[in-house]
């Protein structure tokens, strides 16, 4: 059986597809033990730590693109843990996941503010002088 599902972090999106297997797990086709930083590649594998023994018998395939370095180890956090669930169908797993962190199901989708005239950003205004 083969699951694809996706996650979405800012303007990172991830898509992974997860079949029956032996624990590996790739992301844009390289081990995800050679992800660096190594924080995002722990983010990467909080969806194995979560719950033991979930990874021994899956293959997760993972494409990411789009946004920094962080934003796709989020992106690929949600896309792992959301396809864990729906391959196994096991609702005690989707529940220990929304226990230990919601965004591990749940896409955020805060996106950054566009930059407006009138200011050097999104909301701060150029200094006005008087005299």
């Amino acid at each position: 059986m083969v699951t694809n599902t996706s996650g979405k972090k800012k303007t990172a999106i991830a898509r992974a597809t997860v079949r029956d297997g032996t624990g590996e797990v790739r992301v844009n086709a390289q081990p995800i033990e050679l992800v660096d930083p190594e924080i995002a590649r722990l983010k990467m594998l909080e969806p194995f730590r979560i719950v033991d023994g979930v990874r021994d018998n899956v293959q997760v395939d993972v494409s990411v693109r789009g946004g920094g370095v962080i934003g796709q180890a989020d992106a690929v956090r949600t896309a792992i843990a959301r396809g864990l669930v729906e391959h196994t169908n096991d609702a005690e797993l989707r529940d220990a996941y929304m226990a230990f962190d919601r965004s591990l199901l749940v896409n955020d989708v805060r996106q950054s503010e566009p930059k407006k005239w009138g200011g050097p950003g999104a909301r701060a205004r150029y200094q006005k002088s008087y005299r």
